[in-house]
């Protein structure tokens, strides 16, 4: 599996953030998908989520995110609640110290939207990405076993959609040269 270390901006994070509920969440221009299907629903608690921006706004690191590329970009592997939690602030969903981000001075706007995230961009097949989604939620917010057993039913879902995906086209790629 290939890794590689990029700094992201919240302001990049939060381009074009959308949450369509079941349809999905999306943010980094459109690139990023946050809930891709193996993630359950958000969970933090409003305390949680005012941390992630009280880390923020003192500058202070917040834990790094991994994230798998996928054929359209990329799909969040760990950093889901954090992540929603920036965008949702961002997108005004709730207040921080009884202050939505649009009532903020212009100078407070850019320290978030300046902050840099650190994002791990891995590149692998199924197998590793789900090796890693298991190994780093060890930590954090820790995974119910039927959390874990989606996931895995997630990946091996779409490793068959690929599979039969491929059959498919072959076949039909065979029947348009013996015809």
């Amino acid at each position: 599996m290939q890794i590689d270390l990029k700094n992201i901006s919240v302001q990049d994070l939060v381009a074009d953030y959308q949450d369509n509920q079941e349809a999905g969440v999306l943010g980094y221009g459109g690139k990023l998908n946050i809930r891709p299907a193996y993630q359950r629903e958000f969970v933090y608690s409003e305390k949680q989520r005012e941390a992630v921006i009280d880390t923020i706004t003192k500058g202070f690191p917040l834990n790094m995110m991994y994230w798998a590329a996928t054929p359209d970009g990329f799909e969040i592997i760990d950093g889901q609640q954090r992540t929603i939690s920036i965008c949702q602030y961002v997108d005004g969903v709730f207040s921080y110290k009884n202050r939505y981000f649009h009532n903020l001075q212009q100078d407070e706007k850019e320290k978030i939207l300046n902050y840099t995230l650190t994002v791990y961009q891995c590149q692998g097949n199924d197998s590793e990405k789900l090796d890693w989604f298991r190994t780093i939620n060890i930590a954090g917010e820790k995974l119910t076993e039927q959390e874990l057993r989606n996931a895995v039913i997630q990946v091996r879902g779409q490793r068959m959609q690929n599979a039969i995906f491929q059959r498919l086209n072959a076949q039909q790629h065979s029947l348009l040269t013996n015809t």
